[in-house]
């Protein structure tokens, strides 16, 4: 398909990427709405209803969760930032940004056809739901099964995101690298609401999961969406693809790599590849503060991440809210991230990366400490939907702020690099998360036990902040030398 004429940015000796002027609408439109489908996935998938349904509906314990991310996180660690210097070498971003959402979206469909095929009916809200016994566990090859397919899903996801990430420079200028940012950002928790809107008809037949649909419409929708008959969560795997595979679209038609046509056309060599990563990380050093950013971004995503996985378990269990109405709980704090979001976006453009992502990392610090701290349920949703207004504020400043302390032309292997850092530490996060809760649960209660578990994250975030201050405010450096 053709695209609008767009002249071909130009890359400094630095290795900076000037764009002349900004890409078509159509296409900054089209990288933004990426943001909006990849978190379709990671909130009905990695937060909503996977780890509920196989902890919760399966009898899994928290450590299979643990080991599913871990490995996923292990993979990621091997093999990522080698593709990223692959990308670097070729300039070319968006085949692997496809290639893993594809890979994505059917390793999610392969988690609800595992679900239909190898797990009895059982549940909330499922139709015809099986009663099992109180020392009922879902059987080990179903178990292997289905963390195997979460596993490719979960690695792949997070394959995409440094790929993706890495063609921001040469569609707009530094200057509006921030609200490009803070669009996708806040794009992306409009699709986490409508994802969940609309997944949810799976899950109960109803919209949001609180306004039922009319029977005949319902049938009508579990006619033409496979896998989706039982309602229940093991329902909203297939749904969840598609809606993830069709809002790529628009990337996979209008965006381009803009500098592909610049690159050396060779044979890539695969051990030198792999070489590349240690060159990666020694190279870094000639770039102040990217090696401590990313040791910050190591803490910080884990924490996050962490918080994703179990933010549903937490409400239910510790919180005490009905097991189904997590729906609605993710939908009402999405909300303000929306704001949130578009409006770091700004802040990051006016006052620089650093400054923004100080101010978003220390109000986690505090939020969490809120949560710990909340006494009931209204004292929880008070926190949360602050941390929704914030939520956003860490994808919306980081990705200027590391492009300010490397040259574009190597942003791939250095958001690689950074994807690894967090992989690395969604290695011990959900552990960590793991042994507090099953370990101090028997002694001290499910109460005690979760909220210590999110005390570990309000420390990895308290890290994070302490080792950020130190990185190199290049935005203000700039902004003096005007």
């Amino acid at each position: 398909m053709a695209h609008a004429a767009h002249p071909i940015p130009t890359t400094t000796a630095g290795g900076e990427i000037r764009p002349t002027g900004v890409a078509p609408a159509r296409e900054r439109w089209s990288w933004a709405i990426f943001d909006f489908a990849n978190t379709i996935f990671s909130m009905n998938v990695a937060t909503l209803y996977f780890a509920v349904w196989l902890v919760s509906d399966l009898r899994a314990s928290s450590t299979a969760m643990a080991i599913g991310n871990g490995i996923a996180s292990l993979l990621v660690v091997l093999s990522i930032p080698v593709f990223g210097a692959i990308s670097d070498a070729t300039r070319r971003r968006k085949p692997w940004v496809v290639g893993f959402t594809v890979l994505a979206c059917l390793a999610t469909m392969a988690i609800g056809v595992i679900a239909y095929t190898m797990v009895p009916p059982i549940g909330d809200e499922v139709i015809g739901a099986t009663t099992v016994g109180p020392g009922w566990s879902v059987s080990t090859p179903a178990l292997a099964a289905i963390l195997v397919a979460f596993i490719v899903a979960n690695y792949a996801y997070q394959g995409a995101l440094p790929f993706y990430n890495a063609m921001l420079p040469e569609l707009v200028p530094p200057d509006r690298q921030g609200r490009l940012s803070g669009l996708g950002t806040a794009l992306g928790y409009v699709g986490s609401i409508v994802g969940v809107a609309l997944v949810s008809i799976a899950f109960n037949g109803a919209l949001a999961g609180r306004f039922p649909l009319p029977a005949g419409l319902i049938e009508a929708f579990r006619s033409v969406v496979p896998f989706t008959s039982r309602a229940g969560r093991a329902s909203t795997f297939v749904p969840t693809a598609l809606l993830f595979l069709i809002f790529t679209v628009p990337l996979m038609i209008w965006c381009r790599d803009h500098l592909a046509s610049t690159a050396k056309r060779a044979q890539i060599r695969w051990r030198e590849a792999f070489g590349d990563v240690v060159a990666t990380v020694r190279a870094a050093k000639q770039h102040p503060g990217a090696l401590r950013f990313i040791l910050a971004s190591f803490l910080y995503q884990d924490a996050m991440g962490t918080m994703i996985t179990y933010m549903a378990l937490y409400a239910v269990v510790a919180m005490g809210f009905a097991e189904g109405s997590e729906v609605t709980l993710f939908l009402v704090l999405t909300l303000p991230a929306v704001i949130g979001s578009y409006f770091c976006g700004i802040l990051t453009d006016r006052i620089g990366p650093k400054k923004t992502l100080m101010l978003v990392i220390a109000s986690w610090v505090v939020l969490l400490a809120g949560m710990i701290l909340a006494p009931s349920r209204a004292a929880f949703w008070g926190v949360g939907i602050l941390i929704g207004l914030i939520y956003g504020g860490v994808s919306t400043a980081e990705r200027p702020l590391l492009l300010s302390l490397v040259p574009d032309v190597e942003a791939g292997r250095y958001f690689s690099l950074m994807v690894l850092s967090a992989r690395a530490a969604a290695v011990v996060g959900p552990f960590v998360w793991a042994f507090a809760v099953d370990g101090l649960t028997p002694g001290f209660g499910t109460a005690v036990a979760y909220r210590a578990a999110v005390a570990t994250v309000a420390v990895a975030m308290l890290l994070a902040l302490l080792i950020l201050r130190k990185v190199p405010d290049n935005f203000a450096l700039a902004a003096a030398r005007r």
